[in-house]
């Protein structure tokens, strides 16, 4: 029995190793290539540099003004998940407090939200950013993120209230406790872990966002993936400048999600005790 617990225990770890390798594969060539120079990326993306120089990063730097782009990723990520954990937070809280038909109906409705494709829906963004001239705005693209982000986030919220004792509300309401004051003093820091995983999950997708910026910001609030993306033209790749600026886009993210990556599944899995 211990033989065969040692074998199934073996196959999977290597089966784990593996698959490791397979999604660390795009960081060895992100990394590796960006101490290139670009006839070595050409030749062979595999192989390591022949010499290790920051000289790309220090091009990639200065070529799309890395600190401007940075601020840009960082106040538009930051307003965006902020707006999005307190509307998403109070819509739940409303919805599972309040089950009457039409916010069960809403609940529905928001929830069918989520399988709908960006691709479909394009145009009619374009036309509707036009029209409230919400295009070129740093306001229009937070309230478009909003909306997209507003389905997941708040089916996330709504599973984990589920789990907060309605006691605790009502203990606070006898005390004296207004409505806004029992969801901002008592219910919301009991939300703490599932709002982590809500940040995490917002951020990572706002981070690396390409098509929502250039739909409705585009120059006018360079963001990092809008200002890498200059590195390809028609005629010439700038590999070796773009790997470099890729790498330095993923540092603070990657430093983001490591401090809270424990968050996720414990958010996750408390939300999901009760359904």
């Amino acid at each position: 029995m211990e033989e065969k617990y040692a074998k199934r225990t073996f196959g999977l770890e290597l089966l784990g190793i593996v698959l490791a390798l397979v999604f660390l594969a795009p960081f060895y060539f992100l990394l590796n290539n960006s101490f290139k120079k670009l006839p070595e990326i050409l030749l062979n993306a595999a192989k390591l540099p022949e010499a290790f120089s920051l000289d790309n990063f220090r091009r990639a730097w200065v070529a799309i003004d890395f600190p401007t782009v940075l601020m840009h990723s960082v106040v538009v990520t930051g307003l965006s998940v902020l707006a999005l954990v307190i509307v998403s937070s109070m819509t739940a809280y409303r919805l599972v407090r309040r089950p009457t038909l039409f916010n069960k109906v809403l609940f529905n409705v928001l929830v069918a939200a989520m399988i709908i494709p960006f691709q479909s829906i394009m145009l009619p963004l374009m036309k509707v950013t036009a029209m409230f001239e919400l295009r070129g705005e740093l306001y229009g693209i937070v309230i478009c993120y909003l909306g997209f982000g507003l389905p997941l986030s708040m089916f996330l919220y709504h599973g984990f209230i589920k789990s907060v004792p309605l006691e605790i509300e009502e203990a606070a309401v006898v005390d004296g406790c207004t409505p806004y004051g029992v969801f901002g003093r008592i219910v919301f820091p009991l939300l703490k872990p599932i709002t982590m995983t809500v940040i995490i999950l917002n951020v990572l997708w706002i981070w690396n966002d390409y098509l929502l910026p250039v739909l409705v910001i585009n120059d006018s609030y360079t963001t990092i993936p809008l200002a890498v993306q200059k590195f390809f033209g028609q005629y010439l790749r700038k590999w070796d400048l773009a790997m470099a600026a890729l790498t330095l886009s993923t540092i603070p993210v990657v430093a983001f999600f490591l401090l809270l990556q424990k968050h996720i599944i414990a958010g996750i899995t408390a939300g999901s005790v009760k359904g």
